[in-house]
């Protein structure tokens, strides 16, 4: 069997450093190539970033170093570093406490998405055999009080370094940290080890925070009383679909044929997502704290709209056929879809997006209360579009079929992303014609808005949750579609005519909560009329309280 000499914590850690550096930040060099100068002065920044990388790591793992933690820290950072760079080169992601969070509250189906043989090869080249290598070479400690000496001197000097090298260079490292705030999200492992930390940190916050209820005193306007039948309001919650690709929005691609043929739907142009993963989107939106002051600590610990609306006395229903409602649903009736054993709309541990409408005509004929029922999609989820339709919605050709976006033409990613939104123009004109075929018994609406949007090549970068202030706009701007029957337009006072002319007015998922309660009559506190969409084409508003017209 093959041995290896003994060697030294300090070569262990040198020698960790170097791998860290190299073999996991395949992304970072190539970034820092982009935007370096191709001249003595970016070549010299290019050098000065890596040594100061470099020298922070060994002043890490030097402090780490001892006979317990060394072999075991380092192997579950070669693991999980190999799995983090992966993702990084495949999809162009960025590792906050927000991309964590997303992967934190994922489902099984989605991680088996992610699952490929470039990820095994990865976590094997990078992760594995390096451990195997790292186990089988004998590290020699000297006495405690010699190695802290040492483990001293080398932090001391790696700690001059820095300094050393920031000094030389800082006029150019001031303005390259200045400029690109991005590139501490691309440093493999300190990224996903600050994320970890700030992400841990939310969680103990939220804990430690009382749980708020909002919106106690909702009342359903005293104009109720006239309408003469019950109401169906059907909020369905999208999933990646980015407001660039909708056919009725303006694309050149047709994917949206038979949304473009329903009479009466509203699509409005210019709406603005909360978040870039779902995770955040979600609960923002049905929350009333609004992006800039939205927390995810609070929002755990906060009552949203849905929770008003039942306060209000109306029944609230979540239907789920994706990973869950991220807590916003915590309260109301729910109604998970997404492991039914339809043969017809489910395999694999997943159910195609009709599954939400599954009953919904014996739902209509026999409702009894006035309803706001939530469908929430899988919509247009990656990395796997070609499992998100069935195949005789594959409208465009040729499609990617696999995960390993990379190893793909850009117009066959495009091709199978825009199937799901023709897929997604299916389920939303069958759930629009129910609504409209029940008009005469029960007053009908719809409101459509994604969650986020998605990236598909743009900037090389694939799926969304990149930071907000860094994402592009295809993972900010999300389509937004409303349709009212006629009878429901009566009973609630909706002027189409009047929302027409306004859909192309600047809206975001921050009106969600107020243009809701305010569709819906609900007198409260929590009710901002500035924030109604709907404010300025139904009954008058005075004082924060409907009033009839």
């Amino acid at each position: 069997m093959l041995k290896f000499k003994a060697v030294r914590p300090e070569w262990v850690t040198l020698s960790a450093s170097a791998f860290l550096l190299i073999a996991f930040n395949s992304v970072l060099w190539g970034h820092l190539f982009d935007i370096a100068t191709p001249d003595s002065k970016g070549i010299t920044l290019f050098v000065a970033f890596g040594v100061m990388i470099f020298a922070a790591f060994n002043i890490l793992l030097t402090l780490l170093a001892f006979r317990p933690l060394l072999k075991p820290v380092l192997t579950l950072l070669f693991m999980i570093s190999a799995g983090v760079a992966y993702f990084m080169g495949q999809y162009g992601v960025l590792i906050d406490a927000g991309m964590l969070r997303n992967f934190a509250e994922t489902n099984a189906t989605e991680v088996r998405d992610l699952v490929s043989v470039q990820l095994f090869v990865y976590v094997v080249f990078l992760g594995v055999l390096p451990s195997l290598l790292l186990w089988r070479t004998p590290v020699v400690y000297r006495r405690w009080h010699r190695e802290l000496l040492s483990k001293g001197l080398v932090t001391l000097v790696s700690a001059a370094v820095i300094g050393g090298v920031a000094l030389i260079n800082y006029q150019g490292l001031a303005s390259l940290f200045r400029n690109h705030h991005e590139l501490r999200l691309m440093v493999v492992p300190s990224n996903y080890i600050g994320a970890t930390v700030r992400y841990l940190g939310e969680r103990v916050a939220s804990a430690q925070q009382p749980f708020v209820k909002i919106g106690e005193d909702a009342q359903l306007n005293p104009g109720w009383q006239t309408h003469g039948r019950k109401s169906l309001t059907v909020l369905v919650v999208g999933e990646s679909a980015r407001a660039e690709n909708f056919g009725i929005l303006g694309y050149d691609r047709d994917t949206t044929p038979k949304l473009d043929k329903e009479s009466g739907l509203i699509a409005f142009t210019d709406v603005t997502s909360c978040g870039t993963e779902t995770a955040v989107s979600v609960p923002c939106m049905f929350s009333n704290m609004g992006r800039k002051d939205y927390s995810a600590s609070k929002a755990k610990n906060e009552e949203g709209l849905l929770d008003v609306l039942k306060h209000a006395g109306l029944d609230v229903i979540w239907r789920d056929n994706q990973s869950g409602c991220k807590g916003t649903c915590d309260r109301v009736t729910l109604q998970d879809v997404s492991n039914l054993k339809d043969p017809g709309l489910c395999a694999n541990s997943e159910c195609r997006d009709e599954i939400l409408l599954q009953g919904l005509q014996h739902f209509i004929d026999t409702l009894d209360k006035d309803t706001v029922l939530v469908l929430h999609q899988m919509g247009s989820h990656g990395p796997e579009y070609f499992k998100r339709y069935p195949k005789e919605y594959e409208r465009f050709t040729p499609v990617c079929e696999s995960n390993a976006l990379n190893n793909c033409s850009r117009e066959s990613i495009i091709n199978g992303y825009d199937n799901t939104l023709v897929y997604t123009d299916h389920v939303l004109s069958t759930l629009i014609d129910l609504l409209r075929n029940n008009q005469e018994k029960v007053d009908t609406a719809m409101l459509y808005l994604s969650d986020h949007g998605e990236s598909l090549g743009e900037y090389n970068l694939f799926l969304h949750g990149t930071p907000y202030m860094l994402a592009p706009e295809q993972q900010k701007h999300v389509a937004m579609l409303a349709w009212f029957s006629d009878s429901y337009q009566k009973s609630f006072s909706v002027d189409t005519h009047c929302l027409q002319l306004s859909r192309e007015k600047p809206l975001s998922q921050d009106n969600l909560f107020h243009s809701v309660l305010g569709l819906l009559e609900v007198n409260s506190k929590v009710y901002n009329q500035s924030l109604d969409m709907f404010a300025g084409c139904r009954g008058a508003v005075i004082d924060g309280v409907l009033a009839d017209k």
